[in-house]
C-alpha cells in the first residue's frame, strides 16, 4: 500500500480561501451529499471511481472527499495508480469540515 499525501479539512479551506482552486471530488454516495456538500464539487460515488476516473483531469491538484476518510482514501490510492501525482485525501472526511470548518454543517 502507498503512502497518499493527506490534507485537513481547515488547511484546504486556508488555500481555498488563499486562491488555491483544486478540482474537488466527492465520492460518497447521492444521498449523502443531501447531508452536506461543498461547492464546486464533482461527485463520482467511490463504487464507479474505476468507470469514470478519466473525468478527472491530471494537471489540475484533485482533492478527494468522503465522510471521515476512508473511502477517499481507497480512491486517492486508485488515482496514483493510474498515474496521477497531484492528488491528496482531505483527511477526517465532510465530519471534519463541518467541526473544524464550517459548525453550520451536521457531522453525521
Amino acid at each position: 500500500m502507498s503512502s497518499i499525501a493527506e490534507v485537513m479539512p481547515v488547511d484546504l479551506s486556508s488555500e481555498m480561501e488563499g486562491g488555491a482552486t483544486p478540482f474537488l471530488l466527492d465520492v460518497r454516495e447521492a444521498d449523502e451529499l443531501e447531508v452536506n456538500v461543498l461547492p464546486g464539487v464533482h461527485h463520482i460515488p467511490l463504487g464507479e471511481i474505476e468507470a469514470r476516473f478519466s473525468e478527472v483531469p491530471k494537471d489540475q491538484d484533485v482533492v478527494v472527499i468522503c465522510r471521515s476518510g476512508g473511502r477517499s482514501g481507497r480512491a486517492t490510492e486508485f488515482l496514483m495508480s493510474q498515474g496521477y501525482e497531484r492528488v491528496r485525501n482531505m483527511a477526517t472526511g465532510m465530519n471534519g469540515w463541518a467541526t473544524t470548518v464550517d459548525p453550520t454543517m451536521s457531522p453525521y
